[in-house]
């Protein structure tokens, strides 16, 4: 089964793209009461023909309805993974941030590329995790002051270190910085 793990990575639901776009429909709802072609464009930065080609799947799958003027809304369905992808985006960047100490942009960055990725059980655990370690339980309260002692560096060589096995993951980290956007 290991060496087939992997595939799974296929096996999504969702692409990050589609996401997105359920995600931006849900939102313009939200905030606007009415979703277009051209609003989810204008919104994703892109041309209202790229928009038209990557609703079409979303549209043929039953997530997104458009009306006979041409307003856009989800199904049940669509609704649903949009509201479940936003909370997964919301409990990974407070685990990368508020908890791993991550900054803010890069942990923005790093939910995203994972949002759509996550099964309902880890939603659901990183959810139970994250109320814990954030609560005043002694245990929550000793294992944050620990992990706050753990400062990102290197004490160990790469023979006897935990972590690394071959490559030192934290000499990776020191010379190869993302790219901005």
């Amino acid at each position: 089964m290991a060496n087939e793990v992997w595939k799974e990575f296929e096996d999504n639901q969702l692409t990050h793209s589609a996401a997105h776009y359920l995600m931006t429909i849900h939102e313009l709802l939200e905030s606007q009461g009415y979703a277009r072609v051209t609003d989810i464009a204008k919104r994703l930065n892109i041309t209202r023909g790229s928009c038209s080609i990557s609703l079409k799947p979303l549209k043929k799958r039953g997530l997104v309805v458009e009306d006979a003027n041409k307003f856009l809304s989800l199904s049940e369905e669509g609704r649903r993974l949009a509201i479940i992808i936003e909370r997964n985006d919301e409990l990974l960047e407070t685990l990368f941030r508020d908890i791993l100490g991550v900054e803010a942009e890069q942990a923005e960055i790093d939910a995203c590329k994972i949002e759509h990725l996550l099964s309902i059980e880890s939603s659901l655990r990183l959810g139970s995790f994250i109320d814990f370690i954030r609560s005043n339980d002694p245990t929550a309260t000793a294992f944050r002051k620990e992990l706050s002692r753990h400062i990102a560096e290197c004490s160990c060589s790469i023979e006897e270190c935990p972590t690394c096995d071959e490559v030192c993951v934290f000499e990776q980290h020191m010379t190869v910085q993302p790219p901005k956007s």
